[in-house]
């Protein structure tokens, strides 16, 4: 990868890998998730959002912006405008198989519906899809996504905004909301899977009657590497709100993940109730595609351990009893290490408002703190979905990072190589 030498080098704290600021002139800018690329395929681009104001949550149709940032001129430009982004995951940017492929989401603001849209950042073209985007197949060919205006219901962050009154309200496990697929080719999106069907289909059964004075909703999804196999995230919870937002800030939410194939048979529940209730977060594919890594607490010690689980629910360990879990871990493709970064509440971090980016080797049993990075955004007081978040995310050579911090009074986006630490 070129990087070219007009982005400044990050230095604080002595980090093991080489840094570099890649919005150094930008204020408000993050990159989407750690399961996510921000980097284009070829290794040329970067693709991050910039938000208007970072001290309060977006309005309906207030409009950020979507900008890249080419890695060999250390140069950047808005690409494009969106309104269909929220504070932790921004515009839901996903990059396509090539570097003309770049997803995100917008509303159209007449109808408040969420739509999505193909551009090409070279050339400013760009092509309308029904639904919005969450993650993109690695083959380019499928968007699926929750509803995006419903996900305000369980936690602000992650969807798109809309009017209060322009959003659903799901009752039980309904069969017109659920996990939505949009064929790229044609732009036209069907309701894959529905949250009735989930619960009358999963194995293990799911107790539904046990839930159904209540209200569910979808959350996260994601493909696995090898795209035959995707995650699902279903969340509910039992209120007498009249209209009940963030409820996961009110400790309030029931948690599954289910695994399905693409086109939403075999379905099957990899954790439940049971086991999220004694405290857990962040679940990701293993690079296998079969089985999945998360934060959960297992012993009742309310200790979070890295855990492995099977797509079916089976198998679930601790991937190491050493080094606790914490943030948003990835294993790397090469099976032996594991990258992580922390919440600021968590006890790896530190009491300075900076976290670790954790490099944990499995096969020597060890760790180090390979970049320490400033998080604490006095944003936290308005809303806690004003957190920044590092979620490293690898690139597509699976040597660099890229990450979010809070340094010098904004949020910026840096890129780390960790080849040093792969050798």
């Amino acid at each position: 990868m070129i990087i070219s030498s007009r982005f400044p080098r990050y230095t604080a704290f002595d980090p093991l890998v080489p840094v570099w600021c890649l919005t150094p002139d930008g204020k408000g800018s993050f990159h989407r998730f750690f399961d996510t690329s921000a980097v284009s395929p070829s290794g040329r681009y970067v693709a991050v959002l910039r938000m208007p104001r970072e001290d309060r949550l977006p309005m309906p149709g207030q409009t950020a912006e979507i900008v890249l940032i080419d890695l060999h001129e250390g140069e950047e430009r808005v690409a494009a405008h969106t309104r269909g982004w929220e504070s932790q995951l921004g515009a839901n940017l996903n990059w396509g198989p090539t570097d003309s492929t770049l997803y995100y989401n917008d509303v159209d603001t007449e109808t408040w519906e969420p739509i999505g849209i193909e551009l090409d950042p070279q050339t400013g073209r760009t092509r309308r899809l029904e639904g919005g985007i969450y993650k993109i197949s690695p083959d380019g060919r499928t968007v699926i996504s929750a509803c995006m205006k419903r996900m305000r219901r369980t936690q602000f962050g992650y969807g798109v905004v809309v009017p209060d009154e322009f959003v659903p309200r799901n009752s039980g496990f309904p069969d017109d909301d659920g996990l939505y697929a949009t064929d790229v080719a044609t732009g036209a999106r069907t309701l894959l899977v529905s949250l009735r069907q989930i619960v009358e289909r999963a194995k293990p059964a799911i107790d539904w009657e046990r839930y159904a004075d209540g209200e569910c909703y979808g959350f996260h999804c994601k493909f696995n590497p090898q795209g035959d196999r995707i995650i699902f995230t279903m969340r509910w919870f039992r209120t007498d709100e009249d209209q009940p937002w963030n409820m996961l800030h009110k400790h309030a939410l029931k948690f599954w993940v289910v695994t399905m194939k693409p086109d939403g048979s075999d379905i099957a529940v990899a954790v439940g109730p049971e086991q999220w209730d004694k405290g857990g977060h962040h679940i990701n594919w293993f690079p296998d595609g079969r089985r999945l890594s998360m934060n959960l607490c297992l012993d009742g010690d309310k200790r979070l351990y890295l855990t492995q689980v099977n797509e079916d629910g089976s198998g679930l360990a601790k991937i190491t009893d050493v080094f606790p879990g914490s943030g948003h871990p990835t294993v790397h493709p090469n099976g032996r290490h594991i990258l992580t970064d922390a919440y600021e509440q968590e006890k790896v971090a530190y009491e300075d408002g900076t976290v670790p980016l954790r490099w944990i080797d499995l096969e020597r049993r060890t760790e180090q703190i390979a970049v320490r990075i400033p998080v604490a955004n006095p944003g936290t007081r308005v809303s806690p979905a004003l957190r920044v978040d590092p979620h490293p995310a690898w690139a597509p050579d699976d040597r660099h990072v890229v990450f979010n911090g809070y340094v010098d009074g904004t949020r910026r986006v840096f890129l780390a190589d960790f080849g040093p630490l792969l050798k």
